[in-house]
Order: structure tokens, then C-alpha cells, then sequence
């Protein structure tokens, strides 16, 4: 095999799979171009904030399963993958991604309904009399 890379990043309930490998810059997810699969364009930027903030966007290839989750979701487990494979393929690139914050997993998730309530946080309405 040649010089590919797989890694998988997470956010919220999505799971990404990201396949990289040194070529001219295509980008698919789920078998469809980038941008036609996330449609909104603040996605498409999420996405890919870590090619553009190493600058290596026309460098390497990726190829990325994506799974579970909405679609913001999704973007950001694609960028979390994306980080760890540059980290893979540059070392140096470590400071830049880190401060950035893309090589963190977020954890931050959808908090549970609690029983007694109608939501995780909502009460029923209070009646004095």
C-alpha cells in the first residue's frame, strides 16, 4: 500500500473515517464531493479548517466515511479526522493544529432526558394551588 493513512474522528454521535493520502486536493465524503454533500458552506469551512490552517488543502487526497449524527455533527468529526491525519503525515504540523484546537475531541453531547421532566433541563410548570 502506498503512503495512506486511516484515522477516525468523533463529535457529538458522529464518526468519521478519514482516509488520506498524498495527491492533488479531492475531497469525498461518503462517496460525494465535499461540497455536495455538506451543503450549507459554514460546514464546508468547518470541515476543512485544518487543511487551511497548515495550508495543505491541494496537497493530499481524502476520502472520509461518515456515520451517525446531524450534519454539524458530522463536519466536525471530519475536521477532527482530518487533524489527526496531517498529525500522522507532518509532525511539525503539531503547534498549529493544537492551537487551533483541532486535535481535542469535543465532548460535548446531547444531555439526557431525566424522568419527571419533560426534557433534560425543562420542569413541568409549578401550580401553587
Amino acid at each position: 500500500m502506498e503512503d495512506r493513512v486511516l484515522v477516525t474522528g468523533r463529535r457529538k454521535s458522529s464518526v468519521a473515517r478519514v482516509f488520506m493520502r498524498p495527491g492533488s486536493g479531492k475531497l469525498l465524503v461518503n462517496g460525494r464531493d465535499l461540497k455536495a454533500y455538506f451543503k450549507r458552506e459554514v460546514l464546508v469551512i468547518a470541515a476543512l479548517e485544518p487543511l487551511a490552517s497548515t495550508e495543505t488543502k491541494d496537497r493530499f487526497d481524502v476520502d472520509a466515511v461518515v456515520v451517525g449524527g446531524g450534519l454539524t455533527g458530522q463536519a466536525g468529526a471530519l475536521r477532527h479526522g482530518l487533524a489527526r491525519a496531517l498529525l500522522l503525515h507532518d509532525v511539525q504540523s503539531r503547534p498549529l493544529l493544537k492551537r487551533g484546537g483541532y486535535l481535542t475531541r469535543d465532548p460535548r453531547c446531547v444531555e439526557r432526558k431525566k424522568y419527571g421532566q419533560p426534557k433534560a433541563r425543562k420542569r413541568f410548570q409549578y401550580s401553587k394551588r
